[in-house]
């Protein structure tokens, strides 16, 4: 579950935090955006002189040439620092985009698989995906653009109030009304983009929800129901964006509006000006080319103005991501790092000091009044094949849960040979195999990136797959889905208990390893994990299963808050 949605502060205080480590690309972007700015007064410059020399005062061609070639110079520098602009921009955007989901991917570690599993997949990819990349227009556009805004502008308006002090007035006066209708548009579009990032991550978990539970959908009749769910889901996500799309038009159609104005203004005093018609202030002294050069002008001092209005739904978009974002970081936090089936592969720590797996007056209680474990001092010894025993729902899958660090106990501590729960990498085997879509050596290599064609091979067959891979001509490189296809869910779940051979944990802990197993697959489990203790391997495990029990050095009853020996 996420924590209550962050308040706008707390959005903008993340973004900022985002935005520390990577100032220097900010700061490049904006050099480059401002000299861009300047090559294209430069430009203007070159232009007006030449309608001027050419039309006023009939220069030859010999004193226009330097001009024309001064003008395709300041065009090319332009084109230049725009190209250099945009891929220091993309550089920024793409360096707070992998610190965002660097903090993403610690909160998932932190929360492991038991928390996640409360949240639906598909809301899990949009924020990884979608949420995440609208950061992009706001660091990359909307921040240097925001600055871009005040210096362009700024420098434009110092040279037109040097050749006349009467069109910079003008100029001055109209700049400040378009910030101000923007903000009062983006006060609606900031609440708009969070219910839009909201609603489609709620749809994107309902639709992966239906698709994986298609078949039971379609033997209880209920395909059309589920249809008819996504449908107004898909509906009402439809509303929320055309009314994000409208507060964005309207937010362009203010600024386009008095600009034109503006410029409309300027336009008629240069008119008149330059007619006779005005002779307050400096219009007297107008000539072609400074009418025609603030006439010019006037559209780039507004530009930078219209380019932040075009990007400033990028910022409503990345407060609206950011407050998803947030919500789900300010979550309670685990402090495990292994995830289910997959164990934290970066830290593989030697397992030294203690050579005990320690419980110490442990308790934890998921409801207020009953305790799930009360008051649990346990120790075994490394090397001990534990299993657990009891009651359904008499805490053993949970006590499993407490000494991978998936749970953080209520009181007491935990000590996995000197060191807290979950402090290193061990091996793991939950009631549900994971598997990820690729081959048989993908899966493995999950948790051991850099294991060889050799050891794969070797693991597949300690588990009992020696004979399914010889009879595939893809060998290690079969094709598997994440759902299985291809495998029965016993040679499913064995491809998963190899990972442990390839891995070689000192600790092993297996939900139920042999539930829902037809009687090969439960003797091939059985074998393996007879080899991982031979090995010297410590193995902790949840069953009811008589042979598994016979293979434990020491069973433990796990019911009513306490776990005594049997």
């Amino acid at each position: 579950m996420t924590a209550p949605a962050p308040d706008q502060r707390a959005v903008r205080h993340w973004l900022s935090g985002l935005t520390s480590g990577n100032r220097r690309w900010i700061r490049g972007t904006v050099a480059a955006g401002t000299l861009a700015g300047v090559a294209t007064i430069i430009q203007m410059v070159f232009l007006a002189r030449i309608v001027h020399l050419g039309v006023i005062e009939q220069a030859p061609l010999s004193v226009l040439a330097p001009l024309f070639a001064g003008l395709i110079l300041a065009i090319i520098v332009r084109a230049v620092a725009q190209g250099v602009q945009t891929h220091l921009a993309a550089k920024c955007s793409e360096q707070v985009r992998r610190a965002a989901r660097r903090q993403i991917h610690q909160h998932w570690r932190k929360s492991g698989p038991l928390e996640l599993g409360q949240t639906s997949a598909g809301s899990l990819a949009r924020e990884w995906i979608d949420h995440v990349d609208a950061l992009h227009g706001y660091f990359a556009r909307f921040l240097p653009q925001m600055t871009l805004s005040l210096i362009v502008p700024l420098i434009i308006l110092v040279y037109v109030v040097y050749l006349d002090w009467l069109a910079g007035t003008f100029l001055l006066l109209s700049a400040p009304l378009i910030p101000f209708f923007m903000a009062l548009v983006g006060m609606g579009a900031e609440k708009l983009n969070q219910q839009h990032f909201n609603t489609i991550s709620r749809l994107s978990g309902q639709f992966l929800d239906k698709v994986r539970g298609l078949t039971t959908l379609q033997l209880f009749g209920q395909t059309d129901t589920a249809a008819e769910q996504i449908q107004l889901r898909s509906d009402h996500y439809r509303r929320i964006t055309l009314k994000t799309l409208r507060v964005a038009f309207l937010s362009s159609a203010v600024l386009e509006f008095f600009a034109s104005v503006a410029i409309a203004v300027i336009a008629i005093y240069i008119g008149f000006g330059l007619l006779g018609y005005i002779t307050y202030g400096p219009s007297s002294d107008l000539t072609l080319f400074s009418g025609l050069l603030i006439l010019l002008l006037a559209p780039e001092f507004f530009q930078p103005l219209r380019t932040l209005s075009q990007h400033y739904h990028d910022r409503a978009a990345a407060l609206g991501a950011g407050a998803e974002i947030l919500a789900r970081l300010g979550g309670n936090h685990s402090t495990h790092l292994a995830t289910e089936d997959v164990s934290d592969t970066q830290n593989h720590e030697s397992v030294t000091g203690s050579e005990t797996v320690e419980l110490n007056s442990v308790s934890l209680a998921f409801r207020s009044g009953y305790n799930v474990l009360n008051d649990v001092s346990l120790a075994l010894g490394k090397g001990d094949v534990i299993a657990l025993t009891g009651p359904s729902g008499g805490g053993k899958s949970t006590l499993l849960h407490l000494l991978a660090g998936f749970l953080t106990p209520g009181s007491g501590d935990i000590h996995l040979f000197g060191k807290p729960a979950g402090s290193f990498a061990f091996g793991w085997l939950g009631q549900s195999g994971f598997l990820v879509h690729g081959t048989w050596a993908d899966n493995l290599r999950l948790t051991s990136p850099q294991a060889s064609d050799v050891a794969i091979e070797t693991a597949l067959r300690n588990v009992g797959l020696g004979p399914l891979l010889d009879a595939r001509k893809s060998g290690i490189s079969s094709k598997v889905s994440e759902d299985g296809q291809g495998l029965s869910g016993g040679q499913a779940r064995r491809l998963s208990l190899a990972r442990i051979f390839v891995a070689d944990y000192d600790i092993i802990l297996l939900d139920e390893p042999t539930a829902g197993l037809d009687s090969d697959s439960e003797i091939f489990v059985l074998e393996a994990l007879h080899k991982l203790a031979l090995a010297g391997k410590t193995l902790i495990f949840s069953t009811h299963h008589r042979a598994l029990l016979a293979l434990a050095t020491r069973v433990l009853l796990v019911s009513g808050g306490e776990v005594k020996d049997v």
